[in-house]
């Protein structure tokens, strides 16, 4: 029963957050950062940089995945449904209202204003979000090196995110299988 309280309260609040953030997966990502990391304190910074890492290399919707991971953690498989269906319903209803008046708004000019100081608004938000998991993710020389490598991969060339999350994961595994290996030998 607490699993189900729980789970429909985790959906009230996402709901919120999908009603309320605009600017997509990584400005939602700093609201639950805010909520659940600073405020409730029911994750840790290191595990919600875990949930965007899976999040974002899973087929699918980031910031549903990342949902999904943090609802199924906090809440059990109710709890990660209820995350998912409250991140995803506002945004269905609103483009579904849209979808009706879409003739009616695509042209008009206080439309685009809003939507132009929208835009504007999230870059901050998002901001924030990366500094603040970036701080946490890049603590090492090697981590820092990936990253840097990967900056250069994903501005220089046409490499996809796939390819370039791969790269990382097998980086990552030849970076400490090698480790483990001189470790084991002194």
């Amino acid at each position: 029963m607490e699993q189900i309280k729980r789970g429909l309260r985790l959906f009230a609040e996402f709901f919120k957050i999908g009603c309320f953030t605009f600017g997509g997966g990584w400005a939602i990502v700093a609201q639950m950062e805010q909520e659940y990391v600073n405020k409730q304190k029911l994750i840790t910074k290191d595990e919600l940089l875990e949930m965007v890492a899976v999040g974002r290399s899973a087929p699918g919707i980031m910031i549903t995945n990342i949902s999904l991971l943090f609802g199924y953690h906090v809440a059990g498989p109710f709890g990660g449904i209820c995350t998912v269906l409250g991140i995803s319903c506002p945004a269905m209803i609103i483009l579904s209202i849209v979808a009706v008046f879409y003739n009616q708004l695509k042209d008009n000019y206080w439309f685009a204003a809003v939507l132009r100081g929208i835009r504007c608004a999230v870059v901050p938000i998002i901001a924030t979000a990366c500094l603040s998991l970036g701080k946490q993710a890049l603590q090492t020389r090697f981590a820092i090196g990936v990253f840097a490598v990967a900056v250069m991969l994903a501005l220089f060339t046409g490499i996809s995110n796939i390819m370039l999350v791969l790269t990382g994961v097998a980086a990552a595994l030849v970076y400490h299988f090698s480790r483990r290996k001189t470790q084991e030998e002194t």
